[in-house]
């Protein structure tokens, strides 16, 4: 596979300042659209899932509720691509492991890449992260208690990312996926699924842009304590 030398994944804050308890709103969530069309975040104060498809954003609130964002809503992480597939192909009756198996042997575990999954998916297993107010506890709190929600067969698309192990703790260190159906009445972050049949697309990625919320005390203030957090995510995500 040849990676496109302009490609890149633009971030706003890191995975680990989230799980550390920095949830302030930092960046309006549309700013992200002028970097990219497809991607995952969370809303101020951990406040669900964000996912980027074809332009449009959507949220999956606490309740399991899917709306479309305006752009004005404040995002204290978020990360997004351009998405334009460098390969793809079809799997039928496989399992997420399965799926990620065959990802693994596509591409490269030192880049980061885009992956997208529609289908028609026999089973899907969400969680969203319920909305959190000031002092902010730690992530990990949140996703030992979060409502998680179970769907069958129904047809929607996976987004997300593959995050190289170096990489830890400004993202999640291996995928990380979001979920919308088709009807925009399921989603979440991806815990597991079968798919039933499905096209998978990837596109290997030549840049990561990291752009940190620099007028935010909090984040300038509070040193993320990189031990702790790396556990953290590995549990939470």
């Amino acid at each position: 596979m040849t990676v496109k030398t302009k490609s890149y994944i633009y971030q706003h804050g890191t995975l680990g300042g989230l799980m550390q308890d920095l949830m302030d709103g930092t960046e309006k969530i549309g700013a992200l659209s002028n970097y990219g069309d497809f991607g995952l975040g969370t809303l101020e104060g951990s406040n669900g899932e964000v996912l980027f498809l074809d332009g449009v954003i959507y949220h999956t609130d606490e309740t399991g509720k899917v709306r479309r964002l305006t752009g004005d809503e404040w995002t204290p992480y978020a990360a997004v691509t351009r998405f334009d597939s460098d390969q793809e192909f079809s799997l039928e009756a496989v399992s997420d492991e399965q799926v990620k198996s065959e990802v693994l042997k596509k591409i490269s575990h030192n880049l980061f890449a885009a992956v997208k999954i529609e289908g028609t998916f026999k089973h899907m297993h969400v969680r969203v992260a319920p909305k959190q107010e000031k002092p902010y506890p730690r992530f990990v709190e949140i996703a030992r208690n979060q409502p998680e929600f179970e769907a069958d067969n129904l047809r929607g698309t996976i987004v997300g990312f593959f995050t190289p192990e170096l990489f830890h703790g400004a993202a999640s260190g291996g995928f990380h996926l979001h979920f919308i159906s088709d009807d925009e009445t399921f989603g979440g972050h991806v815990l597991d699924f079968e798919l039933a049949d499905g096209r998978i697309e990837l596109m290997e990625l030549a840049e990561f842009r990291q752009h940190f919320p620099t007028e935010n005390a909090d984040y300038l203030n509070n040193e993320i304590k990189l031990d702790e957090i790396a556990k953290d995510i590995s549990e939470a995500e």
